[in-house]
């Protein structure tokens, strides 16, 4: 079984190429979903963000108060750094786990969804990338759109990632949604197919 990265900048369409995969009876874990899951009550990662961050990013029953962490986290280098190796373990095993389970299931593809996968340790159990591209200004509208901000703050947001040339120079795969939905489907068949003749 291969695991394959789909990745992309924020507002490139990303969800609906991976609708379609879903769609064909593919595999596809949303890594974004997994490490929200991993930050909710019991989980094992809490009690480190506590002994590390503070107990006060709990608030009075117990719950996450994640603007807080997010606030002390990313104030430096270094607790971003801590963060990071206390989350990204269990994001990467949660991760592997639905691909065992996908492989245990006959499964010769295993997708993994999320924006940030290169750069991130998760990186290195994939076996190849598709990266989703799409025009700037389709995708300040769709960030615009899809959280209710205004166009500067979705450019912000966009000039924060890393740059569409250099996450197309991990790409194996190319889908460019610069055009209607059915063609982005077209686009995400064609890539499949690839795929599944590669395996």
């Amino acid at each position: 079984m291969r695991t394959i990265g789909i990745t992309g900048r924020s507002g490139c369409g990303k969800s609906q190429v991976t609708a379609f995969l879903r769609a064909q009876g593919c595999f596809v874990a949303d890594a974004d979903l997994v490490a929200r899951q991993i930050l909710m009550d019991g989980s094992p990662c809490i009690p480190q963000l506590v002994e590390r961050f503070g107990a006060d990013i709990l608030d009075e029953e117990g719950h996450l108060r994640r603007r807080l962490l997010a606030d002390r986290a990313f104030k430096t280098a270094e607790g971003t750094k801590a963060l990071s190796n206390i989350t990204h373990p269990a994001i990467v095993a949660e991760l592997n786990r639905q691909g065992r389970q996908a492989q245990q299931q006959g499964a010769n593809l295993y997708f993994v969804d999320g924006a940030v996968i290169i750069g991130s340790p998760f990186e290195k159990e994939c076996n190849g990338f598709v990266v989703v591209t799409a025009p700037l200004e389709a995708s300040v509208a769709r960030i615009c759109a899809r959280d209710c901000i205004t166009p500067e703050m979705a450019r912000r947001r966009l000039d924060a990632q890393m740059p569409e040339q250099e996450l197309l120079r991990w790409a194996d795969y190319e889908i460019r949604n610069d055009g209607t939905l059915e063609q982005l489907k077209a686009r995400t068949m064609q890539v499949l197919t690839a795929l599944r003749g590669d395996s």
